[in-house]
């Protein structure tokens, strides 16, 4: 800490105890560090004190070699936002999440009032002319007079673990941090332009943002998602505030010696974050999380490169960039991705991230699938941090070699998640993901064994994902929702028990392998099943035989009692039908042979998804083929084999 002050690095709160770096790396066990390679001191003589990432609108040059496709774009959103009125948040709009769990309409409107501000001020860029000024400084304003600038759900979560704030201090999460960054850029874009409209404007959102950020991460250590005092992991929460926070530091902090102590601060958290990591860089959060988690942490070691002219550069980490290469080990075919845990099935990743990271890490593949969703999908402004960067490298990514990289296998020991399909680089034939894991994983569903299949790049077996979040999302009755049981993915259910929520319902025994003949995952899920479940080893594997173009599923078993009753579920998202006593036909084209002691019962159930998340991906319904054996023998092997019908 040779430099600054340690209290007034670290801050603190009145209720908790103030240690120093030395204590974090004491109780915190660091095993890839960024805030080890330099002081705050050294940092603080690399940050430049004037540091210009993008051309402001003022650089009038800059913003007119934009492409033209790019800058109708951006204009017609900005024209489309232009004169309206910023939606109102009323106390009720608030109210709704505590009095009926609804979240989604608050974070709508709030959403809208933040992308209704990034068009105005991105078109204002573009053009040049004032014409959005008005409805800029009436988004500053609207959005300043906002009590809070994050969610309802998020304030709920902060007061109930650590991180309470003293009276009236505002608490930082993921939309209150994102909020500030916004208007951090808009003030870097747009000062001179806002200061001829009123120069309170300027000076309003430089102190919103040392009110409501800079002040407060500078003061407090004990939000959760930090990971500065305790030994908790800490999730996507983490890379995505520091992300923002970064961004309000290096923008609107006059103070360098503070600003080196946020920054150094932001290194020190995000240790914790890439502790959490294992060495293959799996999210378990799934993919749609990975822009979030992998794809925030990037933003903010190329933030921290850039704001040192190249000279923090933590690039060279292997994690990092195993952790870029998560998004594309998890590609199934077009916008299907493995979706284990809250993730869609469907997912549009940004490819501007994508094709910067790779740049970044020196990786190809991620390169040019970057370029590969940039060519097919357009450009993703989802925020101005991430607006900018897009705009002007748009014409390089369009240029660059774009491809899908469809690796053949993908092995993630870590989380334990597998992937295989038929051949590199194509989408013919089967494909198969397998999980092991246990049922305490951020965001997790009590999935442990689960699988999906995919035949041509279509799918076959699915994981269904995850509705829209109420408050019942992330309570004590998660797992009352359908979506989070076992019953609901592909796995058995044995004598009539499902598989329970907690560390220890784990996977034993897990393993991967793959040569030019196939590729077989393979694990004991027995131990994520509670005691009255009676079941004392269930050996699954999952098999890809190249050769044969098939996929065979085989569940050796052994029971407690002399018989037990198993119910396998399968899940699909077009409809089956029994073919004969021992076979269901797919209407995606591939038949099921059962292979089992006993012949089984057989029956589908039409399960209606009118959920908006789960309907954007499946339609009106999905289907449930449940496979019964009301009595099985003590030992046994269950066998599915899966081939092109």
């Amino acid at each position: 800490m040779s430099g600054i002050n340690r209290r007034a690095f670290l801050g603190t709160a009145s209720s908790l105890p103030l240690f120093a770096q030395a204590d974090l790396q004491n109780r915190i066990p660091n095993r890839r560090t960024l805030s080890g390679r330099l002081s705050a001191a050294a940092l603080r003589e690399k940050l430049l004190t004037s540091w210009k990432p993008y051309p402001t609108a003022s650089d009038r040059d800059a913003w007119t070699a934009l492409p033209a496709e790019v800058k109708d774009h951006v204009m017609k959103a900005g024209e489309q936002a232009l004169g309206k009125p910023y939606a109102p948040l009323p106390a009720s709009l608030f109210l709704e999440y505590a009095r009926t769990g609804n979240r989604s309409r608050f974070e709508a409107v709030q959403s809208g009032r933040r992308s209704h501000l990034r068009d105005v001020v991105l078109a204002e860029c573009i053009e040049g002319k004032g014409r959005f000024l008005d409805d800029i400084a009436d988004g500053v304003w609207s959005i300043s007079e906002e009590t809070f600038w994050g969610v309802p759900a998020h304030l709920g979560a902060q007061r109930r673990g650590v991180g309470l704030p003293e009276p009236g201090e505002p608490i930082i999460e993921l939309f209150s941090a994102e909020t500030a960054a916004l208007l951090a850029w808009t003030r870097y874009l747009l000062r001179p332009q806002l200061d001829k409209v009123n120069p309170l404007v300027g000076e309003r959102i430089s102190l919103e943002i040392e009110r409501r950020m800079l002040g407060v991460y500078h003061r407090r250590n004990d939000f959760g998602w930090m990971g500065l005092n305790n030994d908790h992991p800490v999730n996507n929460w983490n890379p995505w505030i520091s992300s923002n926070v970064l961004t309000c530091a290096l923008l609107a902090e006059n103070d360098a010696a503070r600003r080196a102590e946020t920054v150094y601060k932001i290194l020190t958290s995000l240790d914790r974050f890439l502790d959490s990591y294992h060495e293959d860089g799996g999210c378990d959060e799934g993919p749609s999380y990975w822009s979030r988690a992998g794809a925030s942490l990037f933003e903010c070691l190329e933030l921290l490169r850039s704001a040192t002219g190249d000279s923090v550069n933590y690039f060279d980490l292997p994690l990092v960039r195993q952790i870029g290469a998560y998004i594309y080990r998890v590609h199934i075919a077009g916008d299907w991705f493995v979706n284990f845990a809250d993730a869609p099935a469907k997912v549009h990743p940004d490819g501007a991230l994508m094709y910067r990271f790779g740049v970044a890490v020196g990786d190809a593949d991620l390169k040019a699938f970057g370029a590969y969703q940039v060519q097919h999908r357009g450009l993703s402004l989802e925020n101005l941090g991430r607006a900018l960067p897009a705009l002007f490298g748009f014409s390089e990514m369009r240029a660059a070699e774009a491809r899908e990289p469809l690796v053949r296998n993908a092995w993630m020991p870590g989380t334990q998640v597998a992937t295989a399909r038929n051949r590199q680089g194509s989408t013919a034939g089967f494909y198969f993901a397998a999980l092991g894991g246990h049922n305490a994983e951020s965001h997790n569903h009590n999935d442990v064994g689960n699988f999906v299949v995919f035949l041509d790049g279509k799918p076959v077996l699915i994981d269904v994902g995850v509705e829209t979040y109420t408050a019942k999302t992330f309570s004590s009755k998660r797992y009352e929702i359908w979506t989070m049981q076992s019953a609901f993915h592909n796995l058995p259910t044995i004598n009539g028990v499902m598989q329970a929520a907690g560390r220890q319902y784990a996977a034993r025994d897990v393993s991967f392998r793959s040569d030019d003949a196939g590729a077989e995952f393979a694990a004991d899920i027995a131990a994520a099943y509670p005691k009255e479940a009676g079941v004392e080893k269930w050996a699954r594997s999952i098999r890809l035989d190249r050769a044969a173009n098939r996929i065979v599923i085989t569940d050796r078993y052994a029971l407690g009692g002399a018989t037990g009753k198993v119910v396998m579920s399968l899940m699909t998202p077009d409809p089956a039908r029994p073919d004969g006593a021992r076979a269901l036909s797919l209407s995606a084209g591939a038949r099921i042979v059962i292979e089992a002691p006993a012949d089984p019962g057989l029956r589908v159930e039409t399960i209606p998804t009118p959920d908006p998340r789960l309907h954007g991906v499946w339609g009106d319904r999905i289907y449930r083929a449940l496979i019964e054996w009301p009595s099985l023998p003590a030992t046994g092997e269950l066998k599915f084999s899966i081939a092109a019908a």
